[in-house]
């Protein structure tokens, strides 16, 4: 949370995709969030027929910050892999290794930018912790 907060406090809004599908669940995020001291920020999930695909493309947020999803398939089961080339060209992705989380990621936004800038490049790239 300190690097979500600390992305916040210089200028980040930071949103979230749910894995639940009704508000129900998505109340539950909330009690979680809240009790971890997660920056506020709105909660998006897919209802009916939608997908984190439809949902990514809806909000076209600058960037997505998502697991490799490892465990249930690998990069064909990332949202990223599923949006739209138009999309993508706004849409910068940041794979994280599943279960490994954020913090490695630069703490100071302007080095997140060069990090992405770099990454889609192909560039391999060493997160200063």
């Amino acid at each position: 949370m300190n690097k979500l907060n600390n992305w916040v406090n210089q200028g980040a809004e930071i949103v979230y995709l749910s894995s639940h599908e009704n508000n129900g669940g998505v109340e539950k995020d909330k009690i979680v969030l809240n009790k971890y001291n997660f920056p506020k920020g709105e909660i998006y999930f897919r209802k009916g027929r939608q997908t984190y695909k439809d949902i990514a493309e809806k909000i076209m947020p600058d960037i997505l910050i998502e697991d490799d999803c490892e465990s249930i398939g690998g990069k064909k089961e990332m949202t990223y892999t599923h949006i739209n080339p138009k999309a993508k060209e706004r849409i910068k992705l940041i794979s994280v290794r599943e279960f490994e989380g954020i913090d490695n990621l630069p703490d100071n936004l302007e080095e997140l930018q060069k990090y992405i800038y770099l990454i889609n490049k192909g560039t391999k790239v060493k997160v200063p912790a």
